[in-house]
């Protein structure tokens, strides 16, 4: 059976991490359905996902589900070809669930639906305005001007190839590399990516949910791209841009590319 043609009819939403770990949002607590997207997502790109480490999160639903199903999905999980490592940051009750499971809690997926959904979240906290203070002497030198913006960081750079194996990540900034990325190298950036070379590997701009964040490559062959956790694989890529220059964007949370003129 193959996947839903429209992303809202899926049982889960997957998402791709700043690290190279994937999110699995569940969105319909249907457990044989997960099981059965995730299993053709393997045999559609098992060099990827192919005994990937995945988190579980069920913030998406309404309540947590008890032990007996989420057994039974994380079970399944495994049974498709992944490993869940974890559940995602959650409520008392979803703490209380991965105890119970031997699963760590991690912290929630920086993605977009994060700032859409906060119906479970507690309201922030707010500290308690500090006392008036007196008033400096006349004679006291003026008080210092407020400190500038903290400037952005540098964007890094790569001169060298980056190997199969290898993951580099641009915390904070956009990231070039004047080089190739070989095929199973990872390449990450909270900014944009540029690459100068061939990219056979993974790129995954936008890291920490920046939606404006853009790739772009010289030669494209990439195994994954992603920007903001909406990610494509190279069975996606239309074939007309393999090979090409290339960039990517991120329009009403569906991934665009484009080959560059």
């Amino acid at each position: 059976m193959a996947l839903a043609a429209n992303d809202y009819e899926q049982a889960g939403e997957l998402k791709i991490g700043q690290v190279g770990i994937a999110n699995l949002r569940v969105r319909t607590l249907d457990v044989a359905q997960l099981v059965r997207e995730m299993r053709e997502r393997v045999e559609r790109a098992p060099k990827l996902f192919g005994r990937a480490a995945v988190i579980v999160d069920f913030g998406g639903l309404a309540q947590t589900p008890d032990e007996a199903t989420a057994r039974a999905l994380i079970d399944g999980l495994r049974e498709a070809g992944v490993l869940p490592v974890a559940l995602a940051y959650g409520t008392r009750d979803n703490d209380a669930l991965a105890e119970r499971l031997a699963l760590p809690v991690l912290a929630k997926f920086r993605a977009q639906y994060e700032h859409a959904e906060h119906a479970d979240a507690a309201p922030a906290r707010t500290a308690p305005p500090p006392p008036p203070r007196e008033p400096a002497p006349a004679s006291r030198a003026a008080a210092k001007p407020a400190a500038a913006d903290k400037p952005r960081a540098p964007g890094r750079v790569q001169k060298t190839p980056v190997r199969s194996g290898q993951q580099l990540y641009a915390e904070g900034c956009d990231l070039t590399v004047l080089s190739t990325v070989g095929a199973g190298a990872e390449v990450i950036a909270d900014g944009s990516i540029h690459i100068y070379g061939t990219l056979r590997g993974r790129a995954l701009a936008g890291a920490q949910g920046n939606a404006e964040a853009r790739i772009f490559c010289r030669e494209f062959h990439a195994e994954l791209v992603a920007i903001a956790g909406h990610y494509k694989v190279l069975d996606d890529i239309p074939e007309k841009l393999r090979g090409k220059a290339v960039q990517i964007w991120l329009e009403n949370d569906q991934l665009k590319l484009a080959a560059l003129e």
